[in-house]
């Protein structure tokens, strides 16, 4: 990530903005080059409204049977005086074998605690809502970029006229065009996957297949063909939902943070995937993703009709949430 690397790690990470998808990215790929130095670091998370200084403090202590530690302190704007203050004197002497991360709004509200962390030293990693349009292309740009693609201003504003200026759909809309491409995208390669976007999408047919809304899905279905979305993406959303949602039931109860950083998937993809999988049986999420991989191979070469492929495999989908174990 932008200013945090696996050999560096700062001892103590101001993550200031508000808009979520930098956010999560930025604590998550922290996570990752924390447990890349060392696999067995200790990771913590906390709300700092509901955390006192003298958790803080033993948390941020050093430890008596030592390793790395990571500490996490979300919504800081929420801390309280005593311990911001707590806080600000840790950070400018912190524990070498600790890493603290602190996630802040950026607004009016705590900005002394934030100003304090800046002025002690912390890196900053901005997080703010991109408001520009330039700065929207140059996101899309870097998407492709941090995945090793390529992709030209024009495809970029394509791109934003089609999906939009949400950083979350930006983001899956460029890995999905790079699963599906050779890495070099431009505005042709953007018309033909994601024509007619902007009224739906293989997001939409998905979302609503996965909930076991037949209706609805079969005609986000019809509608995103006749406007000329192309098969693949649809495809390709539907196996990416199913599979979401299977992994993310798998691995349990727990806030979608907690489950973000095990997972190495965003927040909000884990929260609707919680939202999504009530309902689901195992031997459901078995039958739709053999469903989604069937269609995925008829779309990609294997059918004389893609559409009633799709139209199969929505159905077989959205039937599946309701198969239980004791109907197989």
């Amino acid at each position: 990530m932008a200013g945090v690397k696996s050999a560096a790690l700062p001892a103590v990470l101001l993550v200031l903005g508000d808009e979520e998808l930098l956010v999560t990215r930025a604590v998550a790929e922290t996570t990752q080059a924390a447990r890349a130095g060392d696999p067995q670091t200790d990771v913590r998370e906390y709300e700092a409204g509901a955390v006192s200084p003298g958790e803080i403090a033993e948390m941020l202590s050093p430890s008596l049977f030592g390793g790395r530690r990571l500490i996490v302190l979300r919504a800081g704007q929420d801390a309280r005086k005593d311990l911001a203050a707590a806080l600000l004197a840790y950070a400018k002497s912190p524990d070498p074998e600790v890493t603290l991360v602190v996630t802040h709004l950026g607004g009016a509200k705590g900005k002394a605690f934030a100003d304090g962390l800046r002025s002690a030293g912390a890196t900053v990693v901005p997080a703010a809502k991109l408001k520009g349009h330039r700065e929207r292309v140059a996101f899309v740009r870097d998407e492709f970029r941090r995945a090793g693609g390529r992709c030209t201003d024009d495809a970029a504003e394509a791109l934003l006229a089609a999906v939009g200026n949400d950083l979350r759909e930006l983001s899956a809309a460029c890995a999905q065009l790079l699963a599906d491409t050779n890495g070099r995208i431009d505005a042709d390669t953007v018309a033909r996957y994601y024509r007619g976007r902007a009224e739906v999408s293989g997001f939409t047919v998905a979302d609503a297949a996965i909930v076991g809304d037949v209706p609805g899905a079969l005609e986000a279905l019809r509608w995103a063909l006749h406007v000329g979305v192309d098969p693949v993406p649809i495809a390709d959303a539907l196996a990416d939902g199913i599979r979401t949602v299977a992994r993310v039931t798998s691995a349990g109860r727990g806030s979608a943070y907690q489950l973000a950083s095990t997972l190495g998937m965003p927040a909000w993809k884990v929260e609707r995937a919680q939202r999504q999988g009530r309902g689901w049986s195992a031997h459901g999420l078995v039958d739709a993703m053999q469903a989604a991989a069937r269609c995925n191979a008829e779309v990609k070469g294997g059918a004389d009709d893609r559409s009633y492929a799709l139209e199969r495999a929505v159905v077989a989908v959205a039937q599946a949430r309701h198969v239980s174990g004791d109907q197989r």
